[in-house]
């Protein structure tokens, strides 16, 4: 792809990183905001993206606080713990309308093939909710595939000593699904009709 202008280029192959953008979308783009005749207000969004926003301190969702919203809600049952694997994730959970708990977000899921391991998750941090809260039931509630049952069962086995009921999100959801593509009746009857998590593994 030929360009006219070297900020042109750069523009496009500065839009064509962002999922499921191509460089003839990326150009479609840049041309657009081209036209624009105030485009002051999508650069200081951009900026608030990387400057306003935080990680909640106690779950690691997306917040503009020290704390999010639903940790600080008084009203949500703060027994109960939905780990899932992004924000993404937590909105979708939100929308059923379903769950009144809190979450604890890991931030992506276990992938050797990625180089993606446990330390680079958010998991010693929900180990540590364990001990100074009163949970008393953590809902696993990552994607059905490899990485996410991998992950299920890494978590499963790291708290087993703080003895808390595991559950998993109901097999609603087919293998291979991702929770944000979920229409929101399954994934709240997946929710609402959670099972331990040893029934979906022979754990000795």
């Amino acid at each position: 792809m030929q360009f006219s202008s070297k900020i042109i280029e750069q523009a496009v192959e500065t839009f064509a990183q962002l999922p499921g953008v191509g460089k003839k979308t990326a150009l479609r783009y840049v041309l657009h905001l081209i036209k624009q005749n105030d485009t002051e207000q999508l650069a200081q969004i951009i900026r608030q993206l990387k400057t306003d926003l935080k990680f909640c301190s106690k779950c690691q969702n997306i917040c503009e606080s020290t704390v999010c919203d639903i940790c600080s809600n008084p009203v949500r049952d703060q027994s109960l713990l939905c780990v899932v694997q992004d924000y993404r994730d937590v909105m979708a959970i939100e929308n059923t309308g379903l769950y009144k708990g809190l979450y604890h977000v890991l931030g992506g899921l276990i992938s050797p093939m990625e180089g993606v391991g446990p330390g680079h998750l958010n998991i010693d941090s929900l180990s540590a909710r364990m001990e100074e809260s009163k949970v008393k039931e953590v809902i696993l509630a990552l994607n059905a595939t490899m990485e996410g049952e991998t992950t299920s069962f890494y978590i499963y086995r790291k708290l087993a000593p703080y003895k808390v009921k595991l559950s998993a999100i109901a097999r609603g959801i087919a293998v291979g699904d991702e929770l944000e593509y979920t229409d929101e009746a399954t994934l709240g009857r997946s929710i609402a009709n959670r099972q331990p998590f040893s029934a979906f593994f022979s754990v000795e």
